[in-house]
C-alpha cells in the first residue's frame, strides 16, 4: 500500500518538471504552442493514469483496514469463509464451525374424529380440526462451544415459550441453562418429529414429564453406548409466583448395542417435585394458596379428546420414577417404558396414592429404512427414495397398547379416578426427510370411576413439516 503511494506521488512529480522545463524553454512561439499542447496531453493522460492509482490504492487501504478489524474480532486470525448447508432450512456457518446460524420450525396440522361414548361420559363427540404446533425459532453456536435454542409456539392463537436454552459444550459434561425439559422418559427426550404415533405415551402427559421449566442441568453424551443427565428446575415459564414450583430430574442410558440399524436401549430416570404457591393481588401480602397438581390423561391418545380418567388437583410433591427399553432391528423396532409417581397430598386430602402407567409399540418400515439412535434417544428418519426424487417415500406402519392407571388413589374420594387401556394403530409416510403424512386409529376403554364402561374410539391424521 506505502508502495502505491510512493509511485504516485513520484509521477506527480515528473510531471511538474515537465511543466517547468516548457515553461523556462527557449523556444518560438508556435513551436512553443505545438510543444506546450503535446505536452499537456500527455499529462492529461498520466493525471489520469495517476488518479486511477491513487483510487486502486484508497481501495487498497480500506480493504486492509476492514480486514484487521476482521482479524481482530477472530481473535488475531482471519474470518473463515461463510458456508452454507440445506438442513430443512439454510444452515450458515463459517468454514471451522466455529459460528453456526439457522432458523428452525415446524407446523403440525391435526384432524379428530371420535366416538367419546357420550351416554357414558357426557361429552360430545369430536369432529374437529386443529393446529397442533405451530413453532418458529434459531439455533446456533457462537465461538465454537457456546449453543443455544430459541423457539416459540404460536399455535392456538396464543404464543408460549418452548425451548429457550444456552449450552457450553468445552467439557467432556456439557453445562444447559434455561428452559428445557426435565431429564425423563425416553420419548420426552427427543422431539415429537420423531415419535411413531401422534401422542406420546398417556402417563407422560398424567405425570406432567413434558412440562419445560426454567432450570440448569448437564449432560454427558460424548460415549455411544451411555448417557448421564442431571438437572435442578424451577417453574415453567408461563408460571408467575414468588414462591414457585421446584424439580430434580436425573436420567442414565446404556446402550451395549449401537450400530447402523442395530440398537439396544435401557433406561431409568427420577423426578422429585414439589407445588409452588400461586401469587395475592396485593404484592406486599405473602403467596398463601397452593399451586397443586394434578393427573389425568386424553382418552384415546389424541390432543382434543376428554380426560375420563382424572383426579383433579391433589398434588402437594411427587416422586416418578422410569424405565426404558427399546431394540432396533433392521426395519423393525419395539419400545416401552413404565413409569410410577408417588403422590404427598396437602393436610386436607385424606390418603397419598400411587399411580402408574406404561406402553409397549413395535413397528417396521416396510420400505426399508430404520430408525436411527444417538445420545440416548431416537432420531430424523432418512427416507432411502423420497417423492420428490420420484420414489415412494417412507411407509411405517405401528402398532401400540397404552395403560395409565389413577385408580390407586390412596383412600381420597376421587370420582374420576380409573385406569384407561388403549389400542393404537398408525401408518406413517413420509415424503421426504422433513415432511411426512400420520394416520391413526385409536380405542380406549375406561374401568373405574364415573365413566367407567365407556369405549372411546377414534381417528387422528397430521400433517407434519419441520425445518
Amino acid at each position: 500500500m506505502n508502495g502505491d503511494f510512493t509511485r504516485a506521488a513520484n509521477r506527480y512529480l515528473l510531471a511538474g518538471v515537465s511543466v517547468l522545463s516548457i515553461l523556462t524553454a527557449e523556444i518560438t512561439p508556435a513551436a512553443a504552442n505545438e510543444s506546450i499542447e503535446n505536452e499537456l496531453a500527455a499529462l492529461r493522460a498520466e493525471v489520469q493514469a495517476l488518479r486511477k492509482e491513487v483510487n486502486e490504492a484508497k481501495a487498497h487501504a480500506a480493504a486492509a483496514v476492514g480486514k484487521a478489524s476482521s482479524a481482530e474480532i477472530a481473535g488475531g486470525k482471519d474470518v473463515p469463509d461463510l458456508k452454507v448447508k440445506w438442513r430443512g432450512a439454510p444452515e450458515l456457518s463459517s468454514a471451522n464451525g466455529n459460528f453456526k446460524f439457522k432458523v428452525r420450525g415446524r407446523i403440525n396440522i391435526d384432524a379428530n374424529f371420535v366416538d367419546q361414548d357420550t351416554p357414558i361420559t357426557g361429552v360430545r363427540n369430536v369432529d374437529a380440526t386443529r393446529i397442533r404446533r405451530a413453532r418458529l425459532g434459531v439455533q446456533g453456536t457462537v465461538w465454537k462451544d457456546i449453543d443455544y435454542i430459541l423457539e416459540a409456539d404460536f399455535a392456538g392463537n396464543r404464543v408460549s415459550l418452548a425451548d429457550a436454552y444456552m449450552q457450553y459444550t468445552g467439557l467432556p459434561v456439557d453445562l444447559r441453562i434455561g428452559h428445557f425439559r426435565t431429564f425423563n422418559a425416553l420419548e420426552e427426550m427427543y422431539s415429537a418429529n420423531n415419535i411413531t404415533f401422534m401422542e406420546r405415551g398417556a402417563f407422560m402427559q398424567a405425570f406432567g414429564l413434558g412440562v419445560r421449566r426454567v432450570g440448569a442441568g448437564g449432560i454427558y453424551d460424548e460415549n455411544k453406548h451411555y448417557t448421564l443427565a442431571a438437572g435442578y428446575f424451577g417453574a415453567n415459564a408461563d408460571e408467575i409466583s414468588n414462591d414457585e414450583s421446584a424439580a430434580f430430574g436425573a436420567r442414565a442410558t446404556l446402550a451395549p448395542i449401537n450400530r447402523e440399524g442395530r440398537v439396544l436401549h435401557l433406561g431409568a430416570s427420577v423426578r422429585h417435585r414439589s407445588a409452588g404457591f400461586s401469587d395475592n393481588s396485593a404484592s406486599a401480602l405473602p403467596a398463601t394458596n397452593t399451586l397443586l397438581f394434578a393427573y389425568a390423561a386424553q382418552a384415546a391418545d389424541l390432543s382434543m379428546t376428554g380426560r375420563f380418567v382424572n383426579t383433579g388437583a391433589i398434588g402437594q410433591s411427587d416422586k416418578f420414577w422410569g424405565l426404558e427399553f427399546a431394540n432396533v432391528w433392521g426395519p423393525l423396532s419395539m419400545q416401552g417404558e413404565y413409569g410410577q409417581i408417588d403422590v404427598d397430598t396437602p393436610f386436607f386430602i385424606e390418603g397419598n396414592p400411587i399411580f402408574d402407567g406404561w406402553y409397549v409399540n413395535a413397528s417396521w418400515f416396510l420400505t426399508g429404512e430404520t430408525r436411527p439412535y444417538d445420545k440416548g434417544g431416537f432420531g430424523r428418519v432418512k427416507v432411502k427414495n423420497p417423492v420428490f426424487k420420484g420414489g415412494a417415500g417412507a411407509w411405517q406402519f405401528a402398532g401400540r397398547y397404552d395403560v395409565i392407571d389413577l385408580s390407586n388413589n390412596g383412600g381420597f374420594v376421587c370420582p374420576a379416578c380409573g385406569t384407561q387401556k388403549t389400542w393404537l394403530f398408525g401408518v406413517n409416510w413420509y415424503l421426504n426427510d422433513y415432511t411426512r403424512l400420520m394416520l391413526n386409529y385409536n380405542e380406549s376403554d375406561i374401568d373405574g370411576g364415573v365413566n367407567s364402561g365407556a369405549h372411546i374410539k377414534g381417528l387422528g391424521m397430521r400433517a407434519q413439516v419441520d425445518w
